[in-house]
């Protein structure tokens, strides 16, 4: 396992971080012990959650995530070898269940902490993330914005207000964004170093063969900036493994949850098709050049993999050992022009 920083700090990350929104759904309590126990045994030490979790969210299983999780940490003792992240959610998602109002507020940033430390069985989150903005902008398959939510007003300020008194009292340690843009990215920044409060380390989004709109603007505020990206399904929901070709696998996450249609575009599948006919001539499977293609980005702090089953742990780890060579990224870049970001 190879290991970066959280920038800024001085915390040692895994280049690969566990992902667990399966946790609870897919996964049972069992399953994820068990998922928690391999990745730290194989120098994972970096685990990302959220209050929302499990994936697809519902109602029913609200919080069932952190606490899998909570009750491993109980039982193992491992607390601090671990670098935790969880997320609150935001607003503009149909998820008032969560809390209401479900926004930014000092109000909804406490009970959103608290209860994921009761969760988690621990006191303190080591990076607490915005799961998306309070405004409503491109994000979730949209490209981009067309007309400018005229409802939400701005508090970059108030909200960095609020989590300094939480590092204050040592409930968490550093912060991050997540589905943000460069306009977001920025006005954190600036906000934090104008009257010196807590500076984002992380942003947590998409990016893979199939959506690289990350590389668009975000790219650069991110290597300028010292901010770390936390690239989310880099598998595409499992569609580059090459396994939903033929058709959407009925026990997949795909095939499960329907209402997920960010990687069912013909494009979608034409350019996964020519991913996978490269990999297969460079002697790898898809899901290994894939991977293989996040983590050798220089703006990736850390990849995000989840799975279901321990074999798909196992393959998924595995394949961070590859290094694509300069003719194979070549043409990964010949197939991206063809279908450019066909899942945004």
């Amino acid at each position: 396992m190879k290991y970066t920083t959280l920038p800024n700090t001085n915390i040692k990350i895994s280049k690969v971080c566990l992902g667990t929104m399966t946790f609870g759904e897919q996964n049972t309590e069992a399953d994820a012990h068990s998922q928690l126990d391999y990745a730290l045994a194989h120098g994972v030490n970096f685990i990302d959650t959220a209050e929302m979790y499990p994936i697809a969210a519902r109602e029913a299983t609200l919080g069932l995530t952190e606490k899998y999780i909570g009750s491993w940490l109980k039982k193992s003792g491992k607390r601090e070898a671990l670098v935790l992240a969880t997320k609150i959610a935001g607003p503009n998602r149909g998820m008032g269940y969560i809390r209401q109002p479900l926004d930014f507020s000092k109000k909804s940033i406490h009970e959103a902490v608290n209860q994921s430390l009761r969760n988690l069985q621990t006191d303190y989150i080591d990076l607490y993330q915005m799961h998306w903005p309070e405004r409503v902008m491109n994000m979730f398959g949209q490209r981009g914005v067309t007309q400018l939510d005229t409802q939400w007003q701005d508090n970059f300020f108030e909200v960095l207000t609020v989590y300094e008194g939480l590092i204050k009292e040592g409930k968490i340690k550093h912060i991050g964004v997540s589905n943000e843009n460069p306009y977001g990215v920025m006005k954190f920044l600036t906000e934090s170093e104008k009257h010196n409060l807590p500076r984002i380390a992380t942003i947590q989004n998409p990016y893979s063969l199939l959506n690289r709109l990350f590389e668009v603007g975000l790219s650069e505020i991110c290597m300028r900036e010292q901010v770390g990206l936390m690239a989310y399904s880099p598998l595409a929901f499992s569609f580059l493994t090459g396994k939903h070709l033929n058709g959407i696998q009925p026990d997949s996450r795909l095939g499960l949850f329907p209402q997920f249609t960010r990687y069912s575009s013909e494009n979608c599948y034409k350019a996964t098709q020519r991913y996978q006919q490269l990999a297969h001539d460079n002697g790898m499977t898809l899901t290994q050049m894939a991977l293989a293609f996040v983590n050798q980005q220089p703006f990736v702090m850390s990849t995000i993999i989840g799975a279901t089953t321990m074999e798909q742990l196992k393959e998924n780890l595995a394949a961070f050992a590859v290094v694509l060579s300069p003719e194979v990224l070549t043409e990964i870049n010949k197939i991206q022009a063809l279908y450019p970001d066909p899942a945004p």
